[in-house]
Protein backbone atom coordinates (compact mmCIF):
# COMPACT_ATOMS: atom_id res chain seq x y z
CA UNK A 1 0.00 0.00 0.00
CA UNK A 2 2.66 2.31 0.59
CA UNK A 3 4.31 2.18 -2.38
CA UNK A 4 1.18 2.91 -3.89
CA UNK A 5 0.85 5.87 -2.01
CA UNK A 6 4.46 7.11 -2.80
CA UNK A 7 4.06 6.62 -6.71
CA UNK A 8 0.73 8.54 -6.55
CA UNK A 9 2.64 11.01 -4.64
CA UNK A 10 5.15 11.01 -7.51
CA UNK A 11 2.73 11.10 -10.40
CA UNK A 12 1.26 14.49 -8.97
CA UNK A 13 4.70 15.82 -8.67
CA UNK A 14 5.10 15.42 -12.19
CA UNK A 15 1.55 16.92 -12.93
CA UNK A 16 2.61 20.09 -11.29
CA UNK A 17 5.98 20.23 -12.84
CA UNK A 18 4.29 19.70 -16.42
CA UNK A 19 2.20 22.80 -15.69
CA UNK A 20 5.02 25.23 -14.99
CA UNK A 21 6.41 26.98 -18.14
CA UNK A 22 10.13 27.12 -18.85
CA UNK A 23 12.23 25.04 -20.91
CA UNK A 24 10.92 21.90 -22.30
CA UNK A 25 13.33 18.93 -21.68
CA UNK A 26 12.59 15.61 -23.09
CA UNK A 27 13.09 12.88 -19.91
CA UNK A 28 14.60 10.03 -20.52
CA UNK A 29 14.90 7.32 -17.48
CA UNK A 30 17.82 4.77 -17.50
CA UNK A 31 17.72 1.65 -15.28
CA UNK A 32 19.02 -1.52 -14.45
CA UNK A 33 21.99 -3.48 -12.97
CA UNK A 34 26.25 -3.20 -14.02
CA UNK A 35 26.00 -2.97 -17.77
CA UNK A 36 23.48 -0.45 -17.11
CA UNK A 37 25.81 1.34 -14.40
CA UNK A 38 29.11 1.48 -17.17
CA UNK A 39 32.30 0.32 -16.79
CA UNK A 40 33.90 2.51 -19.68
CA UNK A 41 37.17 4.34 -18.79
CA UNK A 42 36.65 7.83 -19.14
CA UNK A 43 40.18 8.37 -20.57
CA UNK A 44 39.56 5.93 -23.51
CA UNK A 45 36.45 8.16 -24.76
CA UNK A 46 37.13 10.10 -28.32
CA UNK A 47 37.16 13.79 -28.07
CA UNK A 48 33.60 14.42 -28.62
CA UNK A 49 32.26 12.66 -25.41
CA UNK A 50 34.71 14.06 -23.12
CA UNK A 51 33.15 17.98 -22.70
CA UNK A 52 29.82 18.66 -20.87
CA UNK A 53 27.03 18.30 -22.75
CA UNK A 54 25.37 21.79 -23.93
CA UNK A 55 21.64 21.48 -23.44
CA UNK A 56 21.45 17.94 -21.44
CA UNK A 57 21.08 17.69 -17.88
CA UNK A 58 21.40 14.56 -15.49
CA UNK A 59 20.31 13.30 -12.49
CA UNK A 60 21.94 10.15 -11.14
CA UNK A 61 20.48 8.93 -7.78
CA UNK A 62 22.62 7.41 -5.45
CA UNK A 63 22.38 3.42 -5.52
CA UNK A 64 22.89 1.56 -2.18
CA UNK A 65 22.10 -1.84 -1.08
CA UNK A 66 18.31 -2.98 0.06
CA UNK A 67 17.81 -1.71 3.72
CA UNK A 68 19.53 1.14 3.77
CA UNK A 69 17.62 3.85 5.33
CA UNK A 70 19.64 6.75 4.00
CA UNK A 71 21.33 7.47 0.37
CA UNK A 72 19.54 6.15 -1.52
CA UNK A 73 18.24 8.03 -4.49
CA UNK A 74 20.09 11.30 -3.60
CA UNK A 75 21.15 13.06 -6.53
CA UNK A 76 21.21 16.76 -8.14
CA UNK A 77 20.82 17.90 -11.53
CA UNK A 78 23.62 18.79 -13.37
CA UNK A 79 24.87 18.70 -17.08
CA UNK A 80 26.39 15.83 -18.69
CA UNK A 81 29.76 14.74 -18.01
CA UNK A 82 31.89 11.74 -17.80
CA UNK A 83 31.83 10.32 -14.83
CA UNK A 84 28.62 8.52 -14.37
CA UNK A 85 29.79 5.09 -14.77
CA UNK A 86 30.23 2.68 -11.59
CA UNK A 87 31.79 4.74 -8.32
CA UNK A 88 29.82 7.57 -8.62
CA UNK A 89 28.30 8.60 -5.88
CA UNK A 90 25.93 12.39 -4.68
CA UNK A 91 25.10 12.80 -1.51
CA UNK A 92 22.17 15.18 -2.78
CA UNK A 93 24.21 18.26 -2.72
CA UNK A 94 27.76 16.99 -4.65
CA UNK A 95 28.31 14.73 -7.22
CA UNK A 96 31.42 12.70 -7.05
CA UNK A 97 32.48 11.59 -10.43
CA UNK A 98 34.04 8.06 -10.95
CA UNK A 99 36.50 7.53 -13.63
CA UNK A 100 33.83 4.93 -16.09
CA UNK A 101 30.92 6.02 -18.15
CA UNK A 102 28.12 4.28 -19.09
CA UNK A 103 25.69 4.45 -22.22
CA UNK A 104 24.50 8.40 -21.14
CA UNK A 105 26.81 9.79 -23.30
CA UNK A 106 26.83 8.17 -26.49
CA UNK A 107 22.61 7.93 -25.99
CA UNK A 108 22.29 11.61 -25.30
CA UNK A 109 24.82 12.54 -28.59
CA UNK A 110 22.90 10.96 -30.49
CA UNK A 111 19.69 12.39 -29.41
CA UNK A 112 21.03 15.71 -29.86
CA UNK A 113 22.54 14.63 -33.41
CA UNK A 114 18.76 13.93 -34.31
CA UNK A 115 17.28 16.69 -32.30
CA UNK A 116 19.90 19.65 -32.44
CA UNK A 117 16.98 22.12 -30.97
CA UNK A 118 15.86 19.87 -28.32
CA UNK A 119 17.17 20.11 -24.71
CA UNK A 120 17.70 16.75 -23.00
CA UNK A 121 16.61 15.23 -18.75
CA UNK A 122 18.18 11.97 -18.28
CA UNK A 123 16.97 10.20 -14.68
CA UNK A 124 19.80 7.39 -14.21
CA UNK A 125 19.47 4.80 -11.08
CA UNK A 126 20.75 1.30 -11.86
CA UNK A 127 22.74 -1.07 -9.48
CA UNK A 128 25.33 -3.57 -10.01
CA UNK A 129 24.05 -7.35 -9.52
CA UNK A 130 20.70 -6.61 -8.50
CA UNK A 131 17.83 -9.07 -10.13
CA UNK A 132 14.11 -8.58 -10.57
CA UNK A 133 12.59 -11.54 -8.59
CA UNK A 134 13.35 -11.79 -5.03
CA UNK A 135 14.35 -15.28 -5.29
CA UNK A 136 17.62 -14.40 -6.88
CA UNK A 137 18.38 -11.37 -5.05
CA UNK A 138 21.93 -11.33 -3.82
CA UNK A 139 22.93 -9.55 -0.69
CA UNK A 140 25.41 -6.96 -1.44
CA UNK A 141 23.05 -5.81 -4.51
CA UNK A 142 19.28 -6.04 -3.99
CA UNK A 143 15.66 -6.65 -5.61
CA UNK A 144 13.79 -4.51 -8.36
CA UNK A 145 10.38 -6.83 -7.50
CA UNK A 146 7.99 -4.10 -6.36
CA UNK A 147 6.44 -6.62 -3.96
CA UNK A 148 9.66 -7.48 -2.27
CA UNK A 149 9.55 -6.00 1.15
CA UNK A 150 13.80 -6.65 1.32
CA UNK A 151 15.47 -5.65 4.29
CA UNK A 152 13.52 -3.18 5.87
CA UNK A 153 10.71 -2.65 3.46
CA UNK A 154 13.37 -1.23 1.16
CA UNK A 155 14.51 -2.44 -2.23
CA UNK A 156 15.70 -1.07 -5.12
CA UNK A 157 12.69 -0.46 -6.46
CA UNK A 158 12.03 2.07 -3.60
CA UNK A 159 15.17 3.54 -3.85
CA UNK A 160 14.12 4.27 -8.04
CA UNK A 161 10.89 5.67 -6.46
CA UNK A 162 12.58 8.35 -4.35
CA UNK A 163 15.71 9.19 -7.41
CA UNK A 164 12.34 9.92 -9.01
CA UNK A 165 10.74 11.85 -6.17
CA UNK A 166 13.71 13.48 -5.94
CA UNK A 167 14.27 14.44 -9.34
CA UNK A 168 10.91 15.94 -10.36
CA UNK A 169 10.62 17.95 -7.00
CA UNK A 170 13.34 20.41 -8.51
CA UNK A 171 11.49 22.63 -10.78
CA UNK A 172 14.47 24.39 -12.00
CA UNK A 173 17.07 21.77 -13.42
CA UNK A 174 19.29 23.76 -15.38
CA UNK A 175 19.74 26.86 -12.98
CA UNK A 176 18.17 29.61 -15.33
CA UNK A 177 15.72 30.59 -12.33
CA UNK A 178 12.45 29.11 -14.39
CA UNK A 179 11.01 26.13 -13.75
CA UNK A 180 11.30 23.25 -16.13
CA UNK A 181 8.46 21.08 -17.95
CA UNK A 182 10.25 17.71 -18.14
CA UNK A 183 8.29 15.69 -20.91
CA UNK A 184 8.58 12.18 -20.35
CA UNK A 185 9.98 10.60 -23.94
CA UNK A 186 11.45 7.40 -23.11
CA UNK A 187 13.07 4.21 -20.80
CA UNK A 188 16.33 2.48 -21.55
CA UNK A 189 16.94 -1.14 -19.49
CA UNK A 190 19.85 -2.92 -19.16
CA UNK A 191 19.55 -5.94 -17.00
CA UNK A 192 18.79 -9.55 -17.04
CA UNK A 193 22.12 -10.89 -16.36
CA UNK A 194 21.05 -11.85 -12.41
CA UNK A 195 18.06 -13.24 -13.16
CA UNK A 196 19.89 -15.63 -15.76
CA UNK A 197 22.34 -16.77 -13.11
CA UNK A 198 20.15 -18.66 -10.43
CA UNK A 199 17.60 -21.28 -11.27
CA UNK A 200 15.14 -21.96 -14.46
CA UNK A 201 12.15 -21.20 -12.97
CA UNK A 202 13.51 -17.81 -12.09
CA UNK A 203 14.54 -17.28 -15.85
CA UNK A 204 11.03 -18.50 -16.73
CA UNK A 205 9.48 -16.05 -14.54
CA UNK A 206 11.43 -13.11 -16.73
CA UNK A 207 9.09 -11.91 -19.08
CA UNK A 208 6.40 -12.02 -16.19
CA UNK A 209 8.56 -9.40 -13.93
CA UNK A 210 9.87 -7.65 -16.76
CA UNK A 211 6.53 -6.42 -18.17
CA UNK A 212 5.39 -5.41 -14.98
CA UNK A 213 8.25 -3.66 -13.90
CA UNK A 214 8.48 -1.82 -16.65
CA UNK A 215 4.75 -1.09 -16.81
CA UNK A 216 5.30 0.30 -13.46
CA UNK A 217 7.91 2.87 -14.53
CA UNK A 218 5.93 3.85 -17.29
CA UNK A 219 2.96 4.96 -14.84
CA UNK A 220 5.65 7.12 -12.64
CA UNK A 221 6.37 8.85 -15.97
CA UNK A 222 2.27 9.52 -16.06
CA UNK A 223 2.71 7.51 -19.77
CA UNK A 224 1.05 3.85 -20.56
CA UNK A 225 2.46 3.80 -23.76
CA UNK A 226 5.91 5.24 -22.94
CA UNK A 227 8.61 3.66 -25.06
CA UNK A 228 11.27 1.61 -23.66
CA UNK A 229 14.45 0.47 -25.10
CA UNK A 230 15.71 -3.25 -24.10
CA UNK A 231 19.40 -4.02 -23.82
CA UNK A 232 19.91 -7.67 -24.74
CA UNK A 233 22.05 -9.09 -22.54
CA UNK A 234 25.31 -11.32 -23.82
CA UNK A 235 27.62 -13.68 -22.47
CA UNK A 236 31.46 -13.59 -22.42
CA UNK A 237 32.01 -17.62 -22.18
CA UNK A 238 34.83 -16.11 -19.57
CA UNK A 239 34.55 -18.93 -17.26
CA UNK A 240 36.12 -21.85 -16.83
CA UNK A 241 32.67 -23.71 -17.44
CA UNK A 242 32.32 -21.86 -20.45
CA UNK A 243 29.16 -19.82 -20.18
CA UNK A 244 28.56 -17.17 -17.92
CA UNK A 245 24.84 -17.36 -17.11
CA UNK A 246 23.69 -20.73 -17.08
CA UNK A 247 19.85 -20.14 -17.85
CA UNK A 248 20.81 -16.74 -20.36
CA UNK A 249 19.20 -18.26 -23.56
CA UNK A 250 15.50 -18.09 -21.49
CA UNK A 251 16.20 -14.42 -20.05
CA UNK A 252 17.19 -13.46 -24.05
CA UNK A 253 13.97 -15.05 -24.87
CA UNK A 254 11.91 -13.28 -22.62
CA UNK A 255 13.59 -10.15 -23.58
CA UNK A 256 12.77 -10.45 -27.43
CA UNK A 257 9.38 -11.45 -26.55
CA UNK A 258 9.05 -8.10 -24.30
CA UNK A 259 10.17 -6.54 -27.31
CA UNK A 260 8.00 -8.10 -29.76
CA UNK A 261 5.03 -7.94 -28.07
CA UNK A 262 4.78 -4.59 -26.33
CA UNK A 263 3.71 -2.74 -29.20
CA UNK A 264 5.82 0.56 -28.23
CA UNK A 265 9.13 -1.63 -26.99
CA UNK A 266 12.52 -2.39 -29.02
CA UNK A 267 15.28 -4.05 -28.45
CA UNK A 268 19.57 -3.32 -28.98
CA UNK A 269 20.95 -6.81 -30.17
CA UNK A 270 24.49 -5.29 -30.97
CA UNK A 271 25.61 -6.68 -27.15
CA UNK A 272 26.72 -10.00 -28.74
CA UNK A 273 29.40 -8.46 -30.69
CA UNK A 274 30.95 -6.42 -27.87
CA UNK A 275 34.52 -6.80 -26.42
CA UNK A 276 34.50 -7.11 -22.43
CA UNK A 277 36.94 -5.41 -19.87
CA UNK A 278 36.42 -8.50 -17.58
CA UNK A 279 34.12 -11.38 -17.53
CA UNK A 280 30.65 -9.58 -16.75
CA UNK A 281 31.22 -6.20 -18.43
CA UNK A 282 31.92 -4.62 -21.73
CA UNK A 283 34.74 -2.71 -22.83
CA UNK A 284 34.64 0.95 -23.78
CA UNK A 285 34.34 0.80 -27.06
CA UNK A 286 30.99 -1.36 -26.83
CA UNK A 287 29.54 0.88 -24.11
CA UNK A 288 29.65 3.22 -26.70
CA UNK A 289 28.41 1.68 -29.51
CA UNK A 290 25.81 0.60 -26.56
CA UNK A 291 24.57 4.33 -25.95
CA UNK A 292 23.95 5.01 -30.13
CA UNK A 293 22.32 1.32 -30.49
CA UNK A 294 19.66 2.98 -27.44
CA UNK A 295 19.43 6.02 -29.30
CA UNK A 296 18.79 4.34 -32.52
CA UNK A 297 16.41 2.06 -31.17
CA UNK A 298 14.75 4.89 -29.20
CA UNK A 299 14.12 7.45 -32.22
CA UNK A 300 11.64 5.44 -34.44
CA UNK A 301 9.64 5.01 -31.52
CA UNK A 302 9.35 8.50 -30.26
CA UNK A 303 6.15 10.34 -31.10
Amino acid sequence: MKKIVFLVSLMMGLLVSAQKKGNEYMLFFLGGQSNMDGYGYVKELPDSLTKKMKDVYIFHGNTVVDGTTEGGGLGIWSKLQPGHGTGFVSNGEKNTYSDRFGVELSFAYMLKQKYPDKKIALIKYSRGGTSIDSIAALDWAGCWEPDFNGRKGLNQYDYFLTTMKNALKAGDIDGDGKANTLKPSGILWMQGEQDASYDEAVALRYYDNLKRLMDLIRASMLTDDLPVVIGKISDSWNTDEGKVWPYGELVQYAQEKFAKTDGNAAIVRTTRYYGYSDTWHYNSEGYIDFGKQFALKMIPLLK
